[in-house]
């Protein structure tokens, strides 16, 4: 087997970050994460192991609009609300209505397989600070 079909030591470690961080973290907080871990794998490696775990289905990269990509390990159907002032990105577990994937079908013409909606808006605590100041 090549290398290239192998979870290879930084791959697994890589993974296993992904896989117990709630906040989708980006490739530089995974690099942290890594250094608190003591691991020094290089830039490169961090970024191709991401890409690697992507393509192999097994965590999401979620590309948000300008910001740096953020990997989740959920790999079910959901969606995602980002905080506009914190930056926080949490999932959504509501599924999205039949009758709006099946309306943007039709109008397309695309055989839509899958969906991923980004709601914004601000996060509980950004909202209570908020409060607290005015």
């Amino acid at each position: 087997m090549s290398r290239k079909g192998q979870l290879t030591t930084p791959r697994r470690t890589i993974y296993d970050i992904v896989m117990v961080s709630s906040d989708h973290p980006t490739a530089s907080e995974i690099m942290d994460r890594l250094k608190i871990r003591g691991c020094s794998f290089a830039y490169a490696t961090v970024y191709n192991s991401l890409r690697y775990l992507t393509e192999e289905g097994m965590i999401r990269e979620l590309k948000l609009e300008g910001d740096a990509s953020r990997y989740d390990a959920r790999m079910d159907d959901h969606q995602h609300v980002l905080c506009n002032i914190c930056g926080r990105l949490d999932e959504v577990l509501i599924e999205a209505p039949r009758e709006w994937v099946d309306k943007i079908a039709r109008a397309t013409g695309y055989s839509i397989s899958e969906e991923q909606i980004l709601f914004k808006g601000e996060c509980p605590a950004c909202k209570e600070q908020k409060r607290a100041v005015q």
